[in-house]
């Protein structure tokens, strides 16, 4: 199953690239936002992979949103691929945990403003949390994944490293530095929810290409690793991080201009393609 977010409204998307309003094609007994659906998520899900897309239309994909548009929580880590890490020049150890907040989120297509600075492009798998759940131990981590989408944790280097203490947080946070999509794709439907090819392709240039596969920590580890502290709750989005090929790590150093074109691939799941663009006031 896919599904996303069509100008502020949740869809299903069927082949052939049509799509079917929810809230239309189930009468009411859904709602029309994206983010609400997980507050029934199960009961969504066996209505969804019974629909008929008899009634579909095709699907206009330049409105597509970010398909998790607020999630109340938006966990990242890092340092998540050995190649990441070893060109880092750090040593392997748990992935530092971080956020980026819920007002950097925006959609598949979306032009991005350039802030200055120094920023860096990483492309990361993203699984989206389906009901709430605490200290979930990895046998049992993927019942509580609603699907996988594609995202960009875009960062601002300079700020991102400022004072003694780093503004992680803040240097990845930027309006649109959240890119999200195109849908989020249900586990089943994917080729190997554990094994994904990966990639960032920078005007037209292939800047990151790895698999998920080669993620230290995996989908599993990693929800029974953040869910041992943090409640996960419905419809929270966790970015797990970025492989080799940063533009920090280059040499010399390269970073996103005005007017670059980032494409962000994951396989069985789509493409993101943004424009970074002048910032105004």
């Amino acid at each position: 199953m896919r599904y996303g977010n069509l100008s502020g409204r949740l869809v299903l998307i069927g082949d052939g690239e049509v799509t079917l309003d929810v809230e239309k094609a189930s009468g009411g007994r859904f709602g029309a936002s994206p983010q609400a659906v997980y507050d029934h998520w199960d009961e969504f899900a066996q209505w969804a992979n019974q629909v008929s897309f008899d009634d579909a239309e095709p699907l206009e994909i330049a409105k597509l949103g970010a398909p998790v548009p607020m999630p109340r929580q938006l966990l990242a880590v890092g340092l998540n691929y050995d190649l990441h890490t070893a060109e880092a020049g750090l040593p392997l150890s748990d992935p530092p945990v971080f956020t980026k907040f819920v007002s950097a989120i925006t959609g598949p297509y979306a032009d991005v403003p350039h802030p200055g600075g120094s920023t860096d492009w990483e492309v990361e798998l993203v699984v989206v949390i389906a009901k709430k759940g605490h200290k979930i131990p990895r046998e049992r981590a993927w019942e509580y994944v609603a699907g996988l989408t594609a995202g960009q944790d875009l960062s601002e280097r300079e700020l991102q490293k400022a004072g003694a203490l780093p503004q992680f947080n803040l240097g990845k946070s930027f309006t649109g530095f959240c890119p999200m999509g195109p849908w989020v794709v249900t586990p089943d439907a994917v080729p190997d929810k554990d094994d994904l090819e990966i990639e960032t392709r920078v005007n037209g240039k292939v800047v990151q290409h790895a698999r998920t596969g080669e993620m230290l920590m995996g989908v599993s580890e990693l929800i029974e690793y953040l869910s041992a502290v943090v409640t996960l709750l419905p419809g929270d989005v966790i970015y797990t991080g970025t492989p080799a090929g940063v533009g920090e790590w280059f040499d010399p150093p390269q970073f996103l201009q005005v007017g670059d074109v980032i494409d962000t691939a994951i396989e069985g799941i789509g493409c993101l393609r943004n424009v970074m663009v002048a910032q105004t006031r």
